[in-house]
C-alpha cells in the first residue's frame, strides 16, 4: 500500500480510503490512486482487513450430512446468498456425531468465524442450555426449539398434511407413509409424520400398521429397502408418502420393478423439490420447503447478529431471538397425475 501512496502522490489514509470505497474523495485523486494499484498489480489483503476490524470474513455452516442431496443444495443456496454479502463460507459435516455437533458449541469457533448456521441432528431439545454461546448462531432444521437464538425452520407438518391430502383428493384409500422414526422427539421425520396422521385422521381414515417401518435414515436404498419391506408384508397401498424426495426415488425403483404402474397403480409424492426428482421417470411430484427461502432468512438473521457483534451491542440490548418458519408449495408431477 505504501508503494501506492508513493506511485500516486498521496497519502497511505488516502489509498485506504479509496480500497474501502470512502465517496468523499476527489475523482481525479480517485483516478490516481486506481490507476497506481493497476500499475503495481497490488491487491488487497481481505484476511488483514477483516481483522483488523474484529472479524474473519467468514462464517461456518454446519450440516448433519452433505451426502443427502437437500442439505447439498442448501449448502448451494447458502453460499449464494452470503456471498452477496461478501462472506465466505467454511463447511462442516457432522454426520450425526454428538462429539462433533458440541464441537461448534464450545467456543473453538469464535477465532475462526464471525457466525455458525447450525443444523444438529444428535442434539436434543434437553441440550437447549448449551446453545447459549457467544457467537452469532443461527439454527436450521427441527432437532431443537427455543434455544434462545435465531431460528429459521420450514413447514414440516403442514407440508406432509397437504401431500397427504393430495393423494387422498385422488382417491387413494390405502395410503402409507415412508421415513417414519423410532425416536419420538422433534425432528423432520416425526413432524412430518404428525401431517401425515392429522390427514387420515380427518377423513376418518388410519395406516396400516404394517407399513409403520422405521428407516435409519433418508438415502435411497432406505427408500428402496423399506418399500419392498412394506410390500412383503402384505400391505397394498395406492399411494406412497415419502418424507423426503430420495426416499421417494428408491421407492419407485422397487415399485416399478414389481409391475406396479406410477401413478396408475400407485400415486407417489415426496418431500424437499430435490433436482433429481424432476429427471426421473416419472417425475416426482413434491413439497417444495422454500430451501432458497430459508437460506435468504438465515444468512440475512446471521449477518445482522454478527453486525450487532462487531458494533459491541450488548445481547440484551439486541433484538429478542426470531423463528421464521417458511412457508411450501406443492408441486405436481406425473407420479401424481391421474
Amino acid at each position: 500500500m505504501r508503494d501506492v501512496a508513493h506511485r500516486a502522490g498521496v497519502s497511505l489514509k488516502t489509498v485506504s480510503n479509496v480500497l474501502n470505497g470512502y465517496q468523499y474523495i476527489r475523482p481525479e485523486t480517485k483516478e490516481r490512486v486506481n490507476a497506481a494499484i493497476a500499475e503495481l498489480g497490488y491487491h488487497m489483503n481481505v484476511s488483514a482487513r477483516n481483522l483488523s476490524r474484529g472479524r474473519t470474513g467468514a462464517i461456518a455452516l454446519v450440516l448433519p450430512a452433505l451426502r443427502g442431496a437437500y442439505f447439498a443444495e442448501l449448502a448451494d443456496a447458502v453460499m449464494h446468498e452470503a456471498s452477496k454479502l461478501g462472506l465466505t463460507v467454511f463447511m462442516e459435516q457432522t454426520n450425526n456425531e454428538r462429539d462433533r455437533e458440541l464441537r461448534v458449541l464450545d467456543g473453538s469457533y469464535r477465532s475462526r468465524f464471525d457466525g455458525v448456521l447450525y443444523s444438529p441432528l444428535a442434539l436434543r431439545q434437553e441440550d437447549v442450555a448449551l446453545f447459549d454461546v457467544d457467537l452469532p448462531l443461527v439454527l436450521l432444521g427441527e432437532r431443537v426449539f427455543d434455544a434462545g437464538v435465531d431460528h429459521v425452520t420450514m413447514s414440516n407438518v403442514d407440508g406432509a398434511r397437504a401431500a397427504t391430502d393430495h393423494v387422498l383428493d385422488l382417491g387413494a384409500r390405502t395410503v402409507v407413509p415412508l421415513g417414519v422414526k423410532d425416536d419420538p422427539s422433534p425432528s423432520s421425520g416425526t413432524l412430518r409424520l404428525q401431517g401425515f396422521r392429522e390427514a387420515l385422521a380427518a377423513r376418518g381414515l388410519d395406516v396400516d400398521p404394517r407399513a409403520l417401518i422405521s428407516t435409519p435414515d433418508y438415502f435411497h436404498r432406505t427408500g428402496a429397502e423399506t418399500m419392498a419391506r412394506i410390500l412383503d408384508s402384505g400391505v397394498e397401498p395406492d399411494a406412497v408418502v415419502a418424507f423426503t424426495d430420495t426416499l421417494a426415488l428408491g421407492a419407485l425403483a422397487v415399485l416399478l420393478d414389481r409391475g406396479y404402474r406410477v401413478p396408475e397403480d400407485v400415486l407417489l409424492i415426496g418431500f424437499d423439490n430435490i433436482e433429481e426428482s424432476t429427471y426421473s421417470r416419472p417425475q416426482i411430484s413434491t413439497i417444495d420447503p422454500g430451501r432458497e427461502q430459508i437460506a435468504t432468512h438465515a444468512v440475512a438473521l446471521l449477518a445482522e447478529r454478527i453486525r450487532y457483534n462487531i458494533d459491541g451491542v450488548p445481547r440484551e440490548d439486541q433484538p429478542a431471538p426470531r423463528r421464521v418458519v417458511v412457508d411450501f408449495e406443492l408441486v405436481q408431477r406425473q407420479s401424481t397425475a391421474r
